[in-house]
Protein backbone atom coordinates (compact mmCIF):
# COMPACT_ATOMS: atom_id res chain seq x y z
CA UNK A 1 0.00 0.00 0.00
CA UNK A 2 2.76 2.09 0.20
CA UNK A 3 2.17 5.79 0.86
CA UNK A 4 -1.21 6.14 1.45
CA UNK A 5 -4.09 4.06 2.59
CA UNK A 6 -7.54 3.94 2.39
CA UNK A 7 -10.40 4.59 5.72
CA UNK A 8 -11.14 0.78 5.77
CA UNK A 9 -7.80 0.11 6.20
CA UNK A 10 -6.55 3.23 8.81
CA UNK A 11 -9.79 2.12 11.35
CA UNK A 12 -8.76 -1.51 11.24
CA UNK A 13 -4.98 -0.65 11.69
CA UNK A 14 -5.88 1.34 14.70
CA UNK A 15 -8.77 -0.84 16.14
CA UNK A 16 -10.95 1.74 15.97
CA UNK A 17 -14.23 -0.38 16.71
CA UNK A 18 -12.46 -0.91 20.40
CA UNK A 19 -11.62 2.68 21.35
CA UNK A 20 -15.05 2.72 22.98
CA UNK A 21 -13.29 0.36 25.50
CA UNK A 22 -11.57 4.21 26.28
CA UNK A 23 -14.93 6.41 25.71
CA UNK A 24 -17.06 4.81 28.36
CA UNK A 25 -14.31 5.03 31.27
CA UNK A 26 -14.15 8.53 30.31
CA UNK A 27 -17.63 9.17 30.87
CA UNK A 28 -18.17 7.36 33.79
CA UNK A 29 -15.22 9.26 35.68
CA UNK A 30 -16.66 12.39 34.29
CA UNK A 31 -20.27 11.52 35.55
CA UNK A 32 -18.46 10.32 39.13
CA UNK A 33 -16.81 13.50 39.31
CA UNK A 34 -19.72 15.91 38.94
CA UNK A 35 -22.11 13.48 40.86
CA UNK A 36 -19.66 12.33 43.61
CA UNK A 37 -17.54 15.56 43.83
CA UNK A 38 -19.52 18.53 42.33
CA UNK A 39 -17.26 19.04 40.29
CA UNK A 40 -16.36 19.35 35.86
CA UNK A 41 -13.50 21.15 34.31
CA UNK A 42 -14.94 21.17 30.77
CA UNK A 43 -11.62 22.30 29.09
CA UNK A 44 -9.23 19.90 30.33
CA UNK A 45 -11.48 17.16 30.26
CA UNK A 46 -11.96 17.66 26.57
CA UNK A 47 -8.14 17.43 26.28
CA UNK A 48 -7.34 14.64 28.47
CA UNK A 49 -10.09 12.79 26.01
CA UNK A 50 -7.96 13.75 23.00
CA UNK A 51 -4.89 12.44 24.51
CA UNK A 52 -6.78 9.35 25.69
CA UNK A 53 -8.12 8.44 22.07
CA UNK A 54 -4.63 9.10 20.57
CA UNK A 55 -2.69 7.03 23.13
CA UNK A 56 -4.91 4.07 22.80
CA UNK A 57 -5.16 4.07 18.93
CA UNK A 58 -1.40 4.78 19.57
CA UNK A 59 -1.20 1.09 21.66
CA UNK A 60 -3.50 -0.88 18.90
CA UNK A 61 -1.47 0.32 16.12
CA UNK A 62 1.61 -1.10 18.06
CA UNK A 63 0.28 -4.03 18.82
CA UNK A 64 -0.42 -4.57 15.21
CA UNK A 65 3.12 -3.62 14.27
CA UNK A 66 4.67 -5.57 17.17
CA UNK A 67 2.47 -8.99 16.25
CA UNK A 68 3.48 -8.61 12.63
CA UNK A 69 7.25 -8.06 13.36
CA UNK A 70 7.75 -10.65 16.40
CA UNK A 71 6.10 -13.71 14.13
CA UNK A 72 7.72 -16.35 12.27
CA UNK A 73 4.53 -17.42 10.66
CA UNK A 74 4.48 -16.78 6.98
CA UNK A 75 0.78 -16.93 6.95
CA UNK A 76 -0.32 -14.91 9.82
CA UNK A 77 2.27 -12.61 8.09
CA UNK A 78 0.62 -12.16 4.77
CA UNK A 79 -3.01 -13.13 5.33
CA UNK A 80 -4.04 -11.96 9.00
CA UNK A 81 -2.21 -9.20 10.39
CA UNK A 82 -3.18 -6.14 8.54
CA UNK A 83 -0.02 -4.43 8.23
CA UNK A 84 1.20 -7.77 6.13
CA UNK A 85 -2.14 -8.40 4.59
CA UNK A 86 -2.63 -4.90 3.12
CA UNK A 87 0.99 -4.01 2.34
CA UNK A 88 1.46 -1.29 4.97
CA UNK A 89 4.85 0.30 4.70
CA UNK A 90 6.53 -0.05 8.05
CA UNK A 91 7.71 3.85 7.67
CA UNK A 92 3.89 4.56 7.17
CA UNK A 93 3.34 2.83 10.45
CA UNK A 94 6.04 4.66 12.19
CA UNK A 95 4.96 8.34 11.07
CA UNK A 96 1.43 7.47 12.63
CA UNK A 97 3.11 5.88 15.52
CA UNK A 98 4.83 9.54 16.07
CA UNK A 99 1.77 11.27 14.61
CA UNK A 100 -0.30 9.92 17.81
CA UNK A 101 1.86 9.54 20.27
CA UNK A 102 3.49 13.54 20.23
CA UNK A 103 0.61 15.29 20.52
CA UNK A 104 -0.79 12.55 23.64
CA UNK A 105 2.27 13.38 25.51
CA UNK A 106 1.88 17.16 24.69
CA UNK A 107 -1.37 17.36 26.00
CA UNK A 108 -0.29 15.19 29.08
CA UNK A 109 2.03 17.69 30.15
CA UNK A 110 0.04 20.75 29.71
CA UNK A 111 -2.28 19.08 31.72
CA UNK A 112 -0.11 18.08 34.39
CA UNK A 113 1.13 21.60 34.49
CA UNK A 114 -2.20 23.09 35.14
CA UNK A 115 -3.37 20.48 37.33
CA UNK A 116 -0.35 18.78 39.03
CA UNK A 117 2.35 15.99 39.75
CA UNK A 118 -0.06 13.33 40.29
CA UNK A 119 -1.48 13.43 36.63
CA UNK A 120 2.16 13.00 35.46
CA UNK A 121 2.63 9.48 37.45
CA UNK A 122 -0.41 8.62 36.72
CA UNK A 123 0.24 9.21 32.82
CA UNK A 124 3.45 7.49 33.23
CA UNK A 125 2.02 4.31 34.38
CA UNK A 126 0.03 3.86 31.34
CA UNK A 127 1.94 5.04 29.34
CA UNK A 128 4.45 2.17 30.39
CA UNK A 129 1.64 -0.13 30.35
CA UNK A 130 0.57 0.76 26.98
CA UNK A 131 3.98 0.32 25.37
CA UNK A 132 5.13 -2.95 27.45
CA UNK A 133 1.67 -4.49 26.46
CA UNK A 134 2.78 -5.02 23.03
CA UNK A 135 7.01 -4.65 23.31
CA UNK A 136 9.91 -6.19 24.64
CA UNK A 137 11.20 -9.85 24.63
CA UNK A 138 7.86 -11.03 26.62
CA UNK A 139 5.36 -8.50 25.75
CA UNK A 140 2.72 -8.76 28.64
CA UNK A 141 -0.19 -9.03 25.92
CA UNK A 142 1.21 -12.46 25.06
CA UNK A 143 1.57 -13.51 29.23
CA UNK A 144 -1.53 -14.71 31.77
CA UNK A 145 -1.49 -11.12 32.88
CA UNK A 146 -2.71 -9.36 29.61
CA UNK A 147 -6.57 -9.21 30.62
CA UNK A 148 -5.36 -7.57 34.02
CA UNK A 149 -3.09 -4.91 32.72
CA UNK A 150 -5.67 -3.97 29.86
CA UNK A 151 -8.56 -4.19 32.33
CA UNK A 152 -7.04 -2.17 35.15
CA UNK A 153 -5.04 0.55 32.58
CA UNK A 154 -8.81 1.48 30.43
CA UNK A 155 -11.17 0.73 33.08
CA UNK A 156 -9.80 1.71 36.46
CA UNK A 157 -6.90 4.03 35.46
CA UNK A 158 -8.97 6.21 32.80
CA UNK A 159 -11.61 6.22 35.25
CA UNK A 160 -9.43 7.74 37.98
CA UNK A 161 -7.84 10.27 36.16
CA UNK A 162 -10.89 11.32 34.87
CA UNK A 163 -12.21 12.07 38.08
CA UNK A 164 -8.86 13.52 39.31
CA UNK A 165 -8.74 16.20 36.49
CA UNK A 166 -11.91 17.00 36.63
CA UNK A 167 -11.88 17.49 40.52
CA UNK A 168 -8.01 18.69 40.77
CA UNK A 169 -8.84 21.33 43.01
CA UNK A 170 -10.50 19.33 45.69
CA UNK A 171 -9.52 15.90 45.02
CA UNK A 172 -8.20 13.68 47.93
CA UNK A 173 -5.92 11.01 47.93
CA UNK A 174 -7.84 8.93 50.67
CA UNK A 175 -8.66 5.33 50.87
CA UNK A 176 -12.15 6.19 51.24
CA UNK A 177 -12.42 7.62 47.56
CA UNK A 178 -10.06 5.80 46.10
CA UNK A 179 -12.61 2.54 46.72
CA UNK A 180 -14.87 4.60 45.98
CA UNK A 181 -13.92 5.16 42.38
CA UNK A 182 -12.66 1.58 42.30
CA UNK A 183 -16.20 0.26 42.37
CA UNK A 184 -17.39 2.85 40.48
CA UNK A 185 -14.80 1.91 37.53
CA UNK A 186 -15.14 -2.31 38.44
CA UNK A 187 -17.61 -3.46 35.74
CA UNK A 188 -15.58 -1.26 33.48
CA UNK A 189 -12.35 -3.17 34.36
CA UNK A 190 -14.34 -6.24 33.74
CA UNK A 191 -15.90 -5.90 30.65
CA UNK A 192 -12.29 -4.29 29.03
CA UNK A 193 -10.59 -7.29 30.35
CA UNK A 194 -12.92 -9.76 28.50
CA UNK A 195 -12.83 -7.96 25.37
CA UNK A 196 -8.94 -9.04 25.90
CA UNK A 197 -10.03 -12.32 27.43
CA UNK A 198 -12.52 -13.14 24.09
CA UNK A 199 -9.96 -12.18 21.81
CA UNK A 200 -7.22 -14.20 23.54
CA UNK A 201 -10.17 -17.42 23.92
CA UNK A 202 -10.60 -16.44 19.81
CA UNK A 203 -6.28 -16.94 18.90
CA UNK A 204 -5.84 -19.66 21.19
CA UNK A 205 -4.73 -22.06 18.19
CA UNK A 206 -2.41 -19.28 16.74
CA UNK A 207 -1.62 -18.33 20.42
CA UNK A 208 0.12 -21.26 20.63
CA UNK A 209 1.88 -21.77 16.76
CA UNK A 210 3.04 -17.89 18.32
CA UNK A 211 4.48 -19.15 21.71
CA UNK A 212 2.11 -16.78 23.56
CA UNK A 213 0.81 -17.97 26.36
CA UNK A 214 -1.70 -16.46 27.58
CA UNK A 215 -4.23 -17.19 30.57
CA UNK A 216 -6.45 -19.53 27.61
CA UNK A 217 -2.82 -21.63 27.42
CA UNK A 218 -3.14 -22.54 30.96
CA UNK A 219 -6.78 -22.56 31.64
CA UNK A 220 -7.65 -24.19 28.52
CA UNK A 221 -10.80 -22.79 26.23
CA UNK A 222 -13.95 -24.37 28.26
CA UNK A 223 -12.71 -22.99 31.92
CA UNK A 224 -11.83 -19.80 29.63
CA UNK A 225 -15.36 -19.27 28.52
CA UNK A 226 -16.98 -20.04 31.53
CA UNK A 227 -14.30 -17.33 33.57
CA UNK A 228 -15.87 -15.18 30.87
CA UNK A 229 -19.68 -15.39 31.53
CA UNK A 230 -18.64 -15.67 35.41
CA UNK A 231 -17.34 -12.25 35.36
CA UNK A 232 -20.02 -10.46 33.06
CA UNK A 233 -22.68 -11.77 35.29
CA UNK A 234 -20.60 -10.76 38.18
CA UNK A 235 -19.81 -7.13 36.69
CA UNK A 236 -23.71 -6.42 36.61
CA UNK A 237 -24.06 -7.64 40.33
CA UNK A 238 -21.46 -4.90 41.10
CA UNK A 239 -22.92 -2.24 39.60
CA UNK A 240 -26.59 -3.00 41.85
CA UNK A 241 -23.88 -3.07 45.14
CA UNK A 242 -22.55 0.45 43.73
CA UNK A 243 -26.24 1.64 43.60
CA UNK A 244 -26.74 -0.16 47.54
CA UNK A 245 -23.45 2.09 48.93
CA UNK A 246 -24.22 4.89 47.00
CA UNK A 247 -21.51 5.51 44.73
CA UNK A 248 -23.95 5.43 41.80
CA UNK A 249 -27.41 7.29 41.62
CA UNK A 250 -30.27 5.04 42.19
CA UNK A 251 -31.33 5.92 38.15
CA UNK A 252 -28.44 3.79 37.52
CA UNK A 253 -30.98 0.68 38.18
CA UNK A 254 -31.26 1.22 33.94
CA UNK A 255 -28.73 -1.19 33.72
CA UNK A 256 -31.65 -3.58 34.18
CA UNK A 257 -32.27 -2.93 30.20
CA UNK A 258 -29.21 -3.67 29.19
CA UNK A 259 -29.24 -7.32 31.03
CA UNK A 260 -31.08 -9.23 28.41
CA UNK A 261 -29.12 -7.96 25.85
CA UNK A 262 -25.85 -8.77 27.12
CA UNK A 263 -26.77 -12.72 28.08
CA UNK A 264 -27.83 -13.28 24.55
CA UNK A 265 -24.06 -12.05 23.58
CA UNK A 266 -22.47 -14.04 26.01
CA UNK A 267 -25.07 -16.92 24.67
CA UNK A 268 -23.69 -16.28 21.56
CA UNK A 269 -20.13 -16.53 22.32
CA UNK A 270 -20.50 -19.12 24.57
CA UNK A 271 -22.09 -21.36 21.48
CA UNK A 272 -18.75 -20.88 19.55
CA UNK A 273 -15.61 -18.58 19.65
CA UNK A 274 -14.42 -17.56 16.15
CA UNK A 275 -12.81 -14.01 15.63
CA UNK A 276 -14.62 -12.97 12.50
CA UNK A 277 -18.12 -14.01 14.00
CA UNK A 278 -18.13 -14.23 18.06
CA UNK A 279 -15.44 -11.85 18.97
CA UNK A 280 -17.35 -8.92 18.82
CA UNK A 281 -20.02 -10.12 21.48
CA UNK A 282 -17.19 -9.18 23.72
CA UNK A 283 -17.57 -5.63 22.47
CA UNK A 284 -20.96 -5.53 22.59
CA UNK A 285 -21.20 -6.87 25.93
CA UNK A 286 -18.80 -3.11 27.09
CA UNK A 287 -21.09 -1.53 24.77
CA UNK A 288 -24.49 -2.42 26.25
CA UNK A 289 -23.61 -2.45 29.36
CA UNK A 290 -22.02 0.89 29.36
CA UNK A 291 -25.04 2.43 27.39
CA UNK A 292 -27.38 1.10 30.08
CA UNK A 293 -25.34 3.34 32.48
CA UNK A 294 -25.50 6.21 30.50
CA UNK A 295 -29.66 6.46 30.57
CA UNK A 296 -29.30 6.08 33.98
CA UNK A 297 -26.33 9.21 33.81
CA UNK A 298 -28.76 11.05 31.60
CA UNK A 299 -31.83 10.22 33.78
CA UNK A 300 -30.05 11.68 36.77
CA UNK A 301 -28.49 14.69 35.07
CA UNK A 302 -32.24 15.41 33.94
CA UNK A 303 -33.72 14.63 37.14
CA UNK A 304 -31.16 17.64 39.10
CA UNK A 305 -32.16 20.10 36.01
CA UNK A 306 -35.46 19.64 36.45
CA UNK A 307 -36.02 19.60 40.07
Amino acid sequence: MGILMNLATFTELIEFKILSASLFPFITGLFFSWYFLGSVNGLYATLFFIAMILFDATVNVLDNFNDYYHSDKDEYKSKTNIIGREHISPALVVFILAAFIIPSAGIGLYLTYKVGLPLLWMGIFCFAIGILYSSGPRPISSTPFGEIASGFTMGVMIVLISVYINSYQIFTWNAELLWEILLAAAPLFIWIANIMLANNICDDEEDRLNDRKTIVHYIGVPRAVFLFNATNVLAILLIFLAIFLGVYPVALISIILAIPLIFKQMRLFTAEQVKTKTFVCSVRILVLGSIGLCIGFAVYWLYVLVR
